[in-house]
């Protein structure tokens, strides 16, 4: 079979995450080809030598321009912090090789922009991180609301909070910064607004509030120098669907007791679906008539799911939606897939942003095609 070799750049929280994807991809999965780990790259030479002897890969790197040059890589994944992902994108696209990015895609919509119409020149194979797309409950949900199991669809309402920056003396970080495309809406929201497109379909317009609650953080951790703080902490939306729903999509990094609190409620007019991250084996589904909700188990009858158990109720979890989406990736790149979301698409969640910062910040209903 045809090898593809894997070229990964950052070896933090998401390097180690593409690492296992990728090596269990191919442990789970029959696949059309046969998957390398070929090179990883870190600017701290040391980590990337150890990273890539703990993790399989044939070569380190220190730099990651090395990386894309290597011959013996087909893929690029970036797991840089976010500024670092529109150059290392261009030069992956200029060297014809595919690229897993990452959300947000860029720092900017300027960026975005330039990323995908270069990807579409070049004709090479993009795909970015939102990887809660790829749960099966989510795929089922899609799948219901297709068959009309919702009827018409008057709503969605969407909330993605964390609280890992809740403590006003959490330090000072690259997601603080305006230019790094910081704040808990690229951080945190991006996903969730790909969710609601991914579910209900374009958003045509919106309006929003968005608050800086922590407006100093300490420089480093215990330190008394005090940073400021402009990015947003929270953020609030209304949405028009182009199918005229409406919505509400909030998220913040400050509510404390959520973890992972990717949820949402998509009502019609037969019924309503609702969805908790936290509890991501299940769907709640209400129909007209029924006195309440029946909960939805994710179980081997699910594509993707009997991949990993051949039993209901064992639970899938965040790794292995990333190995969902790094299958979805090799099958493009094989020939054989369309699924996931491409730079186009990540573009298209970027202008939504980008609309929802321009309407908070001139206080009036924007139209997203106006961005």
């Amino acid at each position: 079979m045809r090898e593809l070799g894997i070229g990964l750049i950052g070896t933090g929280f998401m390097g180690r995450a593409h690492a296992l994807a990728f090596n269990n991809a191919r442990a789970v999965f029959e696949l059309p080809v046969t998957l390398k780990l070929a090179a990883l790259a870190d600017a701290d030479t040391e980590r990337a030598q150890h990273c890539a002897s703990s993790w399989g890969f044939d070569h380190a790197h220190g730099d990651w321009q090395a990386l894309i040059n290597d011959p013996k890589v087909d893929i690029v994944a970036i797991t840089t912090p976010n500024h670092l992902h529109y150059p290392m994108a261009m030069a992956a696209i200029a060297a014809g090789k595919a690229v897993y990015c990452e959300k947000p895609l860029a720092v900017s919509l300027e960026q975005a922009d330039a990323m995908r119409r270069a990807a579409s020149a070049a004709g090479v194979v993009t795909r970015v991180g939102y990887n809660y797309q790829h749960n099966p409950m989510i795929t089922l949900a899609r799948q219901l609301i297709a068959s009309g199991e919702l009827g018409d669809l008057i709503s969605f309402q969407g909330e993605f909070s964390e609280d890992f920056m809740a403590d006003p003396t959490s330090p000072w970080s690259w997601r603080c910064e305006v230019e790094h495309a910081g704040g808990a809406l690229a951080d945190l929201g991006s996903h969730l607004l790909s969710m609601a497109r991914y579910l209900v379909g374009n958003v045509v317009s919106v309006c929003a509030d968005t608050q800086t609650v922590h407006v100093q953080r300490p420089a480093v951790k215990g330190s008394n120098e005090l940073k400021p703080i402009a990015v947003d902490d929270q953020v609030h939306a209304l949405l028009r669907f182009a199918n005229g729903a409406r919505g509400t999509v909030s998220s913040s990094w400050l509510k404390h007791g959520y973890k992972n609190h990717l949820s949402f409620e998509i009502s019609g007019t037969k019924g309503t679906l609702a969805f908790d991250q936290e509890r991501l084996n299940e769907l709640r589904l209400c129909r007209v008539g029924q006195d309440g909700f029946q909960r939805l188990l994710a179980g081997p009858s699910l594509p993707g799911y009997a991949a990993f158990s051949p039993a209901a109720g064992h639970q899938l979890g965040y790794n292995e939606l990333k190995t969902l989406e790094v299958q979805e990736l090799i099958m493009a790149v094989a020939g054989q897939g369309t699924d996931g979301t491409d730079f186009e698409a990540a573009w298209e969640v970027e202008r939504l942003a980008t609309a929802i910062r321009v309407a908070a910040q001139e206080e009036r209903w924007v139209n997203v095609n106006s961005v």
